[in-house]
């Protein structure tokens, strides 16, 4: 059983749907995490595109991923999610998490809840795969006796800093915030958690995302049985690293 905790709404339709197709055609379950255990939604304008403007091929997520954003959201297991308070590590073999960049993401990724959890499933040796802010979710999940975060001593990578800047300064006269999540950048404060800054990886070209029939077109990043990628042109390659990552231990 794979965890994917997610916020209620304004997670990246991309991240959690086209791993949890991927995952779920190989029989990999899923249970579903939300603040308050009630069914959750994806950031609307990358679904629809509205506001986006003559943007919208470019930032709207891909027809694929919202075919499999229908499908997963009719599914039994997204319908059905837990309060984060009732997350138990020791009853899942992997977590998954997802990124998203509107406001609504923040009770997610300021979750003290989810990351001691994270915590928890790193302490244990569990797989571990984090995408976009996900990754800052991640990052910002502090180990208790070392008191450092358990990205610490980890190669990764994440949301570059040249990709949210872009998107901000290209849509803030219409859309203001709704591409920079916090003052910061995420590739500035995960790397602040980080032993060294070259531990950061910013991996090859963005110009094109990857898919089912090429994914060596995506970056990731594997140390361990920790897996980071930077965005939804990542996705496919992120799903087919964790799908291999999770084979290895099974």
């Amino acid at each position: 059983m794979i965890l994917i905790p997610v916020p209620s709404s304004d997670f990246d339709p991309s991240e959690a749907s086209i791993p949890w197709k991927i995952l779920s055609e190989s029989n990999f379950r899923f249970q579903f995490a939300t603040p308050d255990g009630k069914k959750a939604k994806a950031d609307e304008r990358m679904l629809n595109g509205k506001g986006l403007g003559i943007l919208k091929s470019g930032f709207i997520a891909r027809k694929d991923a919202r075919d499999a954003y229908l499908e997963m959201e009719n599914s039994n297991e997204f319908k059905n999610p837990i309060p984060y308070s009732e997350i138990k590590e020791k009853d899942f073999q992997a977590i998954l998490l997802p990124g998203g960049h509107a406001q609504g993401m923040k009770e997610y990724l300021e979750s003290e809840v989810l990351q001691n959890v994270i915590v928890d499933f790193f302490h244990s040796e569990k797989p571990v795969a984090a995408i976009c802010h996900g990754v800052l979710l991640a990052a910002r999940s502090i180990n208790p006796k070392t008191n450092k975060s358990v990205l610490y001593e980890k190669n990764t990578t994440a949301l570059l800093q040249k990709q949210e800047l872009l998107a901000y300064y290209t849509t803030r006269l219409w859309l203001g915030n709704y591409y920079k999540t916090y003052p910061l950048t995420v590739q500035a404060e995960v790397t602040s958690f980080l032993k060294s800054k070259e531990q950061f990886k910013t991996g090859g070209s963005l110009s094109v995302r990857d898919s089912l029939e090429n994914p060596n077109v995506g970056f990731t990043v594997l140390d361990g049985n920790y897996l980071s990628a930077r965005w939804p042109g990542d996705v496919y390659q992120f799903a087919s690293k964790f799908k291999t990552l999770l084979g290895s231990i099974s």
